[in-house]
Parts: C-alpha cells; sequence; structure tokens
C-alpha cells in the first residue's frame, strides 16, 4: 500500500463516511505532516481511522490533539512508558524523541452534509527511522512489547472514547485539560517555525481553541494555530 492516508481518501471521495480503520503492514509512501516521508518499517502501526464529523472548519484541527490524546491514553492502558509525553501539535514523545506522529486530512462533498476526516497515525512498536535528523525511539525500547494489531486494539477503544468526550468541538475543554497533562511543563523552551519564521519562546499552555500557547520574552503570550515546533535542548535537535 502507498499509504493508508492515500487509501482512506481514496475510499471517502468513492463515498466511505466510517467510522472505518486501515491499516498496513508497510507503506511505500508514507506522509507525515507538511507533506514530508514517513519511514514505514514492519511491525510498527500504520494506521487511519475514517469518521464523519459535524464541526466547524476551526475546530476540525483540534482532531490533531483529540488524537494526541488517544495515543497516549492507549499506550498507558497497554503498558507502563517512562516519560511518554505529547507535543504540540501532533507528535508522540518518549522523553525528547519521536515515536510516532498523527496527519489529519479532511474533505467535503457537494450535497453530503458534514465533513469526512482522516486521522492517520504512525507509532513506532519495535523500530525506528534513523535518517529524520532528530531524535526518535520505539516503545520496545522501553519495554513495551505491542504488535500492531495489540496496539490498534487499544487504540481504537480510546480513540472511540475521545472522539465522543470532543462532541465535534463541544467537549475540547475536556480534551485541552487532558492533553496538558500529558504535555510538557510549562515554560519549557520551544520554537515555533511560523510562516514568518522561527519564533522562541516558553511553553504557555494551549488557548480555548487548542492553539499553541508561547510566552514571547518582552511580548508575553502569542497563539499559534500552525507552525512545526522543536523543543530547545542543548546537545540535541528534537
Amino acid at each position: 500500500m502507498d499509504g493508508t492516508n492515500a487509501e482512506a481518501m481514496r475510499r471517502v471521495m468513492a463515498g466511505e463516511r466510517g467510522p472505518l480503520w486501515i491499516t498496513a503492514d508497510r507503506q511505500r509512501a508514507g506522509r507525515g505532516r507538511s507533506g514530508r516521508a514517513w519511514a514505514s518499517s514492519t511491525g510498527n502501526l500504520f494506521a487511519s481511522h475514517i469518521v464523519a464529523i459535524d464541526a466547524l472548519p476551526i475546530n476540525a484541527g483540534q482532531l490533531s490533539l483529540v488524537s494526541g490524546v488517544a495515543v497516549a491514553d492507549a499506550i498507558a492502558r497497554a503498558g507502563t512508558v517512562a516519560g511518554l509525553r505529547l507535543k504540540w501539535p501532533n507528535d508522540i514523545l518518549i522523553g525528547t524523541a519521536k515515536a510516532g506522529g498523527i496527519l489529519i486530512e479532511s474533505s467535503m462533498r457537494p450535497g453530503v452534509p458534514g465533513a469526512v476526516a482522516v486521522i492517520g497515525i504512525g507509532l513506532n512498536l519495535t523500530s525506528a527511522p534513523d535518517d529524520l535528523g532528530r531524535s526518535v525511539t520505539f516503545l520496545a525500547r522501553h519495554g513495551l512489547s505491542l504488535s500492531p494489531a495489540e496496539a490498534l486494539c487499544f487504540l481504537a477503544q480510546t480513540m472511540n472514547e475521545w472522539m465522543t468526550i470532543w462532541d465535534n468541538g463541544a467537549g475540547f475543554e475536556k480534551v485541552r485539560q487532558a492533553w496538558l497533562a500529558r504535555a510538557g511543563t510549562i515554560g519549557e523552551s520551544l520554537t515555533v517555525n511560523a510562516l514568518s519564521g522561527p519564533v522562541t519562546g516558553g511553553f504557555a499552555g494551549l488557548d480555548a481553541g487548542g492553539a499553541l500557547l508561547l510566552n514571547i520574552p518582552g511580548q508575553g503570550p502569542q497563539a499559534f494555530s500552525f507552525g512545526d515546533v522543536t523543543l530547545n535542548l542543548k546537545d540535541e535537535n528534537a
């Protein structure tokens, strides 16, 4: 398969509205955020969830955070992984190393109410790519051994629970609080590669809609709804 999100979008274009999970043992052309290639080694989880939503476009962007909480809870339900955390908007980390990512795509069809979202999730279970230019890891390295089928079983449960709580945006405050409880510490130094260029400041939480709040020296908190985020570490780029 070229990629689970690509296959999911083909099915959406053909009328599929879900809920439906699509998985692959290996992807020939997996994608991450902003069109980046995503390495796809056998033994890891590659899954896309098709689900119909009735959310305002501004709320649809919250699905990255909903999904992040669901993935973190699925891992926690499967076993204990020290240092498991989330990084805005779509990364699953163990310590400062990336263990997985989320890619959200959506489509609206003329004459069909609402939208259909495709939630793509890649999770390193048994291996991690070594060519990302940043620190990466996988669950088995941290003592949690899961097959893709086992991981998906936990994830399907937690995704359903958190999508129900989110309720097309009506319950986002609960999601926001849950995401913050699984994220880094307030004040952690981050750089956002925004459209206007890199901006560095201290992590100040999320606003009511899910945008990243960054405390900029001399300017105070600013909200970012888009942009790649890196942790500012002394010894490695994360």
